[in-house]
Parts: C-alpha cells; sequence; structure tokens
C-alpha cells in the first residue's frame, strides 16, 4: 500500500498543478480575485503532496520492499541503511522524484513568504512554476513511474552502482537539484515580471535570494561531486571535463552572471534586460544538463537512463520552456524601460565585463560538450577533453579573475580610470613580485597557464580583501563580508588548481611487502597486504606507513574492494593531508612475480580546490543572510515608526 499512496499522492499533486495553472489564467485575464485567492492553498497542497511521495520511495527502500521495480534494480537487503536511504535519489525514477519534490516545496515557499512582489506578477510567477512542474509530473507519470510494481516480487536486489555507494551520494545530488529548482523558481520569477511588465528593483529583489540560494547549493555540490570523484575513481585528478561534470558546471556560470545581474538591477536599477535573459539561459543549462544525464546518449558514472525515448521526452520539454520563454523574452522584452545609466568607468560596467566572460566561457564548455555528440550523431566520433577546455577557456578564466578583483575597487555609477589604476597599485605589486618568486624558484617545471594561474591568484586575494580597507569591520555589512569572503575563495580555489597542475608529482611503483618506495620527499614502506571484509564488500587492503624528513610515521590503508551484488571492482585510495598538500596512493593489480603496483601522487595545496569552494558558498551564504537580515529590519523599523 505503501507503493500505491505515493503514487496517488504524485497524482493528486499533478493534478493540483494543472488546477493552479488554469487559476492563475482564468484569474489573471479575468481580474478574478476569487480564482487567485485559491492559488496559494492550492501551491502548498501540491508540495506537501510531492513530500508524501517521496517519502513512500524512501520507506520502500529503506523496507528493502522486493515488489517494487526500482528497489529491486537499485538496492540490495544487505546494504547498509545510509545507501539504502541515499540510494532513492542514486537512480534514474529516484532522482526526477527529488526534482519534482523539491520544485513542490518551492513553490510552496514562493506562495506562503512571498510579499515583495506585486500581485499579479506574484500569481503569474506561480503559474509559470505550475508549467514547468506539469512537465515534470508527466515525464515521471508516463515515462519513469518510480512506484511500479513486479509480480512476483523479486528474492532480492540486484545491488547499487558500487561507485555510488559513498556518503557522498547523500550530499552531492540533493545539493545540486536544490540548485537547479532554485533556478527554476529565478525562471518562473523572471516569466511572471515579463508577463506582466514588471521587470523592475522589487522584481529583482523578490528574485535574488532564490537566485543566492540556488548559487550556493551549485556551488557545494559541485564541490563535493569533485572531491568525491577525486578520492573514489582512484585517478588523482579533481576535474575530468567529463561532459555530465559540464552539465552542473554551465549552470553554475549562467548562475553566477545572474547573481551578479540581479543585485545590480535590486540595488541600482540597472541591467533589466540582462537579468532577465540570464534567468532564462541559467534555468536553460538545468535543463540540458538534465537532459544529457537522462537521455541515454552518455555512458557515465553520472549517468542515470539509457532509454532514448526518455531523452526525447525532456528534449521536447527543453523545447517547450525554453523555447517559449525566449519567445516570450523577445516579444516582451521591447516594453522593458530602459534602468538607471551609468558611465563606462563604473562597477556596472565592470559585471556587464564578468557576465560577458562568464558567457563566453559558458558558449565554449557547451560547444565543447555537445559538439562529439552532434557529430557522433552523423557517423563521425570526435573527443573533446581537457586540452581543448584548458585551452579556450583557461586563458579567458584568468582574464574573468582580474576583472572580479578590479570589480569591488570600482565605484558606482561613475569613477576615474587613474583612481581606478591607483587603487589597484597594490594588487599589482604584489602580483610582480610573486611572478618573480616563482619564476626564480620554479622556472623551467611550471607551464605559462599555471603560472599565470599562481599570479593571478594572488593578486585577486590580495585585492579580494581590499572593500575591508579603511572600514570599521564590526559595522561591516554581513553581505559586504560575503562577497569579500567568495572572492578570496575563487582566488584560494585557483591557486590549488595551479599549484596542482604545476608541481604534482606522480610514481608508479611494482612493490612487494618490506619494500620502501620513495618520491617527493616522502618514504612509503609497504608493511604487507590482507584481505579484509566489510558490510557488503571484500577487500584487499595494502598496510603502509608514510614519513617526510624524517618525521613520525603515519599509516596508510589502500584498498582494492570487490562488490559481489552487483559483481564490480573498484579502487578506495588513501590520503594523508597535510596543510601543504596530499599524499595520494593507490593499490592497483599484483604483477605475478609477488609484487603489487602502487601509484603514488604527491599534490601540493590542492585541497585549496576544495577549502576554496567552501569559501565561495560561505560566502554566498553571508550574503544571503546578510540581505535578507537587513529586509526584514528595515521592514521592522517601518512598522514601528508607523
Amino acid at each position: 500500500m505503501i507503493a500505491e499512496a505515493g503514487l496517488a499522492a504524485l497524482w493528486l499533486a499533478a493534478a493540483l498543478a494543472l488546477l493552479q495553472l488554469v487559476l492563475v489564467v482564468f484569474g489573471l485575464a479575468g481580474r478574478k480575485e476569487e480564482l487567485l485567492g485559491a492559488v496559494r492553498p492550492v501551491a502548498v497542497s501540491q508540495g506537501l503532496l510531492t513530500l508524501l511521495a517521496f517519502l513512500s520511495l524512501i520507506l520502500l527502500f529503506l523496507r528493502s520492499d522486493m515488489s517494487v521495480m526500482l528497489v529491486v534494480t537499485n538496492s540490495h537487503s544487505m546494504k547498509p541503511w545510509l545507501y539504502k536511504f541515499a540510494g532513492t535519489w542514486g537512480n534514474h525514477e529516484g532522482s526526477m522524484l527529488l526534482w519534482v519534490t523539491v520544485m513542490g516545496a518551492a513553490g510552496s515557499a514562493v506562495a506562503l513568504f512571498e510579499r515583495a512582489l506585486g500581485r499579479s506578477t506574484h500569481m503569474a510567477t506561480l503559474g509559470a512554476q505550475a508549467a514547468i512542474s506539469l512537465g515534470f509530473y508527466a515525464f515521471l507519470l508516463f515515462s519513469s513511474n518510480p512506484f511500479a510494481r513486479i509480480d512476483p516480487p523479486a528474492a532480492d536486489g540486484q545491488g547499487l552502482n558500487p561507485l555510488l555507494q559513498d556518503p557522498g551520494l547523500a550530499f552531492h545530488p540533493p545539493t545540486l537539484y536544490l540548485g537547479y529548482v532554485g533556478l527554476s523558481v529565478a525562471f518562473s520569477f523572471a516569466l511572471g515580471a515579463l508577463l506582466t511588465r514588471q521587470v523592475d528593483a522589487a522584481f529583482a529583489r523578490a528574485m535574488r535570494p532564490w537566485v543566492l540560494a540556488a548559487w550556493v547549493m551549485l556551488t557545494l555540490g559541485i564541490t563535493a561531486g569533485s572531491y568525491w570523484a577525486y578520492y573514489e575513481l582512484g585517478w588523482g585528478g579533481w576535474w575530468f571535463w567529463d561532459p555530465v561534470e559540464n552539465a552542473s558546471l554551465m549552470p553554475w556560470l549562467a548562475a553566477t552572471a545572474l547573481l551578479h545581474s540581479v543585485t545590480v538591477l535590486a540595488t541600482r536599477d540597472a541591467l533589466r534586460a540582462w537579468t532577465v535573459m540570464l534567468a532564462v539561459i541559467a534555468f536553460s543549462m538545468s535543463m540540458v544538463g538534465t537532459f544529457l544525464v537522462r537521455s541515454g546518449i552518455l555512458t557515465s558514472v553520472h549517468a542515470f537512463a539509457v532509454d532514448p525515448e526518455r531523452g526525447t521526452f525532456i528534449l521536447a520539454l527543453l523545447a517547450i520552456y525554453i523555447g517559449g520563454a525566449f519567445a516570450l523574452f523577445g516579444w516582451r522584452i521591447g516594453a522593458v524601460r530602459e534602468g538607471a545609466p551609468f558611465e563606462l568607468v563604473s562597477r556596472e560596467t565592470m559585471l556587464v565585463v564578468n557576465n560577458l566572460l562568464l558567457s563566453v566561457i559558458l558558449g565554449l564548455v557547451l560547444i565543447g560538450t555537445l559538439y562529439p555528440l552532434l557529430t557522433e550523431a552523423f557517423g563521425h566520433k570526435v573527443s573533446v577533453g581537457a586540452p581543448y577546455f584548458d585551452r579556450m577557456a583557461g586563458p579567458i578564466a584568468l582574464v574573468l579573475m582580474i576583472a572580479m578583483a578590479a570589480g569591488p575597487l570600482t565605484r558606482w555609477r561613475r569613477d576615474r580610470f587613474r583612481a581606478v589604476a591607483g587603487r589597484l597599485l597594490i594588487p599589482a605589486a604584489v602580483a610582480l613580485v610573486t611572478l618573480a618568486l616563482v619564476v626564480a624558484l620554479a622556472w623551467g617545471r611550471i607551464g605559462v597557464l599555471p603560472l599565470a594561474g599562481l599570479v593571478i591568484a594572488v593578486a585577486v586575494a590580495v585585492g579580494s580583501v581590499a572593500p575591508l580597507w579603511k572600514r570599521n569591520l564590526r559595522r561591516t555589512p554581513l553581505f559586504t563580508w560575503g562577497m569579500v569572503i567568495a572572492h578570496l575563495g575563487c582566488a584560494v580555489s585557483l591557486g590549488g588548481m595551479a599549484s596542482d597542475s604545476a608541481f604534482t608529482v606522480e610514481k608508479l611503483a611494482a612493490a612487494r611487502p618490506g619494500d620502501t618506495i620513495e618520491t617527493a620527499g616522502w618514504a612509503l614502506r609497504f608493511t604487507r597486504i590482507m584481505p579484509i571484509a566489510g558490510d557488503n564488500w571484500t577487500a584487499l587492503q595494502a598496510d603502509m606507513t608514510a614519513s617526510r624528513d624524517g618525521g613520525g610515521a603515519v599509516e596508510l590503508h589502500p584498498q582494492s574492494r570487490f562488490f559481489a551484488s552487483p559483481p564490480t571492482t573498484t579502487t578506495e585510495a588513501a590520503l594523508l593531508t597535510r596543510w601543504n598538500g596530499q599524499l595520494y596512493v593507490v593499490l592497483g593489480q599484483e604483477t605475478g612475480d609477488g609484487r603489487w603496483q602502487v601509484r603514488v601522487w604527491w599534490k601540493p595545496f590542492v585541497t585549496f580546490i576544495w577549502l576554496g569552494g567552501i569559501m565561495i558558498a560561505l560566502g554566498g551564504a553571508l550574503a544571503l543572510v546578510g540581505r535578507e537580515r537587513r529586509g526584514w529590519l528595515m521592514k521592522w523599523r517601518a512598522r514601528a515608526a508607523a
């Protein structure tokens, strides 16, 4: 009965989404307040029903109900409870149910708490959100039913992909989906404002918290996914330019541009057309990512579906939603009044440059991701890998970082070029000193891009804290601290990427117990190899000790694991983290003469990549809290004065 209850809740939620759309259309067209008054309760009820459906699926997985097809194909009775729980969304149908659940909850939140928008724009936004939800409900109910039964029930399940049996599964997909759905809300806000011709600062202030929250979640999700792949796949890299990795990066790039644009519109009443267009593009990239993961055109550890019919369904949704949104944009954007003017030398101009550079990088990543798929459709296989992305997007990203350092040092509306150059003197001087030191210490061992990355990272780090100069730090607004920390996080991440690219040392050795492997000042002693058993796997584990420069020895235990259901062998890397880098050890196959393949990396400052990602997300969260707190205080003071 649990499966039937979940499916019934899903059908009822779909019916309420249709009702919500009808109420908005006829209520706005006929200006019938009694119809519009029912929209909020319907939206809240829809959110509660999607939550009920998702909780039902979680319960089916936790109980290992082998009469449900999804549980049989993605779980096993002997699997640890955490992977039963997270396995709910570690598959195609469950992940799509999570998507519509978050979308329903977001629609409920917009209905309950949004008070800054005008009545008609608010209702149009809820109508657009209902229209988006309807497409995904149809996709679930007609193409990807998560509650489908099998008769007779299976004796046991086939198990979850062992590469997904990691705590990262409990964190990485939900944060990404929160980001994707947050962008769907921003998309709905943009459509609502276009329909009512109210693209103004009030609209931007209402949309900004959703964009900020979505951007923070996307940042955390991408950061967590990068680290998960880094330690789980055993290949020593933190980003592979996998098409599905790009599918999460592209919405983030668009959301970053949208975040800056909506902030300018909310505070300075400028960049109106930019804001609406970027809201459409950001959600478009989320839909493109959904299509890539679920179309069956990719073979990847990230990809859930292999059924082309599902891809066709999502492609149709993509054409309807995004094609319709751009058509509406072209139709109504001429009616949107021009925002407040600004001079060529101003912070607004720097933010436009920021948006342009982000858009160029987005375009390059999109081309590099889709081009191999297009050529394959015509019978030609072409591979586009890291060299393309590094050479094409890398230099532009470095220019973007320079613009990011200059932006906060430029005044709003109007500034003087000499004054801006004067404020950049200290970051520029620090960059020159860094360049001289790196060239003196590492000439011949570092490439041009890593060298530029290190120099620019240091300059951006200095420039990012410049807005705090000569300020009373106790009275500095929380959103200013958020900007500083986020920009500083970008510098930290860039420094980690450049250091990893320039100074990583790799060694492949064949060793037997008792041997010592030496690399980059580390002495790695291979003590023994032994079999061990886990909850649902067995493994060969190498016991090793690592020491450096006569320091104390630290134990490391790289493993080669075997999962019986489904039969899969995985690599579990051993990591030793120090303040200045990470020792990364992988156990390979036996060579046949008692020796084992061991791959060792010393990766200087690689952890700065993910530390910077956390700082970027923290900065966004502080900006969100600071903006909302300031808005609440202003309303409270106005009420107190009244």
